[in-house]
């Protein structure tokens, strides 16, 4: 059953989001009150038959949200000669797209041409986390969907390979705080490598080191280049990043060896865990967090101090988690209601 986090939504009935228009819980309580209830369903029936759904739709809503805003942006199809978001790099491996249409379409029998697609998928992410066995928020709605989708602009995701003053950088510029940055990370870095929807059979390595998974889950597969800083010729005077468990780095030199021309190889992201916890931060506290951006939340006494929280109670990281995806949510930017998530009217 999912956690209901004690916040204190009624201080969120009404957000004005940087463009200036309100997002509010109750946008759709007379023109469309089952709208959250149709979503929910839809993501329901898909994640039964794909329990790689729910990470996908997680995954799917912050790449939306860091480019543009929550537009639903990241929806959009590539046409003619412009090359959109889900086509840009960061974003070629983000599936699910269906659940979005699915949702759309049942909505759009209901109530034509007023929820946007927008909308549907910051619930859907929501819904995600919940059926996860994550805490539940009350999603301000009233979210436009853009025009513009560009795959050049996808270079603006925060990377892997990012350091502290990097990351902070890229959640500042959005609005978002330090304390954001670390609880939005339990999922973030884990998708934000290059995945394949494949099962890559790593067993020793996922047994050991990633029993569970903070936010959601995938079948993926991560490449060597993501982490290849950490265990070959890390600096002058260490191959391998001192701060990496030395069983963990061991293991990920096994996979990865240096200067290997194998395309494939990488390690493989646990397709058997779906819950939704903190062990994301307890990871990185035991040195085997697998990127430079995971490591980089401990070289700041601030941001070390929320690992350490989080790490420590799984009711305070949900209620900063449910608290951060509010204000990440609310960045907005979209003019119009779509008919079709995948083009603009």
């Amino acid at each position: 059953m999912a956690c209901l986090v004690s916040l204190s939504i009624s201080l969120f009935v009404c957000l004005v989001c940087s463009h200036g228009h309100a997002l509010s819980l109750n946008y759709y309580a007379k023109r469309c009150p089952n709208a959250e209830s149709i979503i929910t369903q839809v993501v329901k029936d898909a994640a039964k038959k794909d329990n790689t759904v729910p990470a996908a739709l997680l995954r799917m809503h912050f790449h939306d949200c860091f480019i543009r805003g929550c537009d639903a942006s990241v929806l959009l199809n590539s046409k003619g000669k412009n090359n959109a978001e889900k086509d840009g790099p960061p974003n070629r491996s983000l599936h699910a797209f269906y659940v979005i249409d699915n949702a759309k379409k049942a909505v759009e029998a209901l109530c034509p041409g007023v929820v946007s697609c927008a909308d549907i998928l910051a619930s859907a992410a929501r819904d995600a986390v919940v059926l996860s066995g994550g805490p539940y928020w009350d999603v301000p709605k009233g979210r436009k969907d853009g025009r513009i989708s560009k795959a050049s602009e996808t270079t603006q995701m925060p990377a892997p390979l990012f350091n502290i003053s990097q990351l902070q950088q890229s959640f500042s510029q959005r609005g978002l705080s330090m304390e954001d940055l670390v609880a939005l990370s339990g999922y973030r870095t884990r998708f934000q490598t290059v995945l394949h929807i494949i099962s890559f059979h790593l067993h020793k390595l996922k047994k050991l080191f990633f029993p569970h998974f903070a936010g959601g889950h995938t079948i993926g597969f991560s490449h060597c280049s993501s982490f290849q800083n950490r265990i070959h010729n890390f600096n002058a005077t260490h191959d391998i990043d001192p701060t990496l468990h030395p069983s963990f780095a061991a293991s990920l030199r096994s996979i990865c060896p240096n200067k290997s021309g194998a395309k494939n190889a990488g390690t493989s992201m646990d397709p058997s865990s779906t819950t939704f916890d903190n062990t994301y931060y307890k990871l990185i506290l035991q040195g085997k967090s697998l990127f430079s951006s995971d490591q980089a939340l401990l070289t700041s006494p601030k941001t070390k101090d929320f690992v350490s929280k989080f790490a420590t109670s799984k009711e305070t990281f949900y209620e900063a988690f449910s608290s951060s995806m509010i204000k990440m949510s609310s960045i907005t930017g979209g003019q119009e209601i779509r008919k079709d998530c995948r083009v603009v009217n």
